[in-house]
């Protein structure tokens, strides 16, 4: 089974954790979350997601940032060795849950998911729900634009 390090400003990566394990509870092992707090040096973090990972002991871990170009962000790309660590950044709780429910698939796999379910999961919203909005009917004997 793959491993998931969110690595996150405080308090996000906890936050999404708690988020995940509200929906699976047997996934407490799978998910691990690294805050990184605002004055806290890059380098005492770094050294705290490694201990995460070799505590962890998975064959493969997925690696979930913020935002990238930020500190959680350059963290973790000191962690990814080629092999066995993949990162995606711009973690949201839809790519979280994603990557959770198919976390027993190849690493690669994992990452495809995991950004499919982040972009998917993001969508705009019309103010009243579908089947409460106006439809226009499939024949309109007065809509014309079809005939010449």
């Amino acid at each position: 089974m793959n491993a998931i390090l969110v690595i996150a400003h405080a308090p996000l990566a906890s936050a999404l954790r708690q988020c995940v394990l509200h929906v699976f509870p047997d996934a407490h092992q799978a998910v691990d979350a690294l805050d990184v707090p605002p004055h806290q040096a890059p380098e005492e973090t770094l050294a705290q997601a490694r201990r995460m990972m070799a505590l962890h002991g998975a064959d493969d871990t997925l690696v979930l940032t913020d935002i990238f170009g930020a500190t959680p962000c350059n963290i973790a790309t000191q962690l990814l060795d080629g092999a066995h660590t993949r990162l995606v950044t711009g973690v949201n709780l839809p790519m979280l849950l994603r990557a959770v429910t198919y976390r027993h698939e190849p690493i690669d796999t994992l990452v495809s998911r995991a950004t499919l379910g982040g972009t998917q999961g993001v969508m705009p919203l019309a103010p009243t729900a579908p089947q409460n909005q106006f439809r226009r009917p499939t024949h309109d004997p007065t809509h014309r634009d079809h005939q010449q």
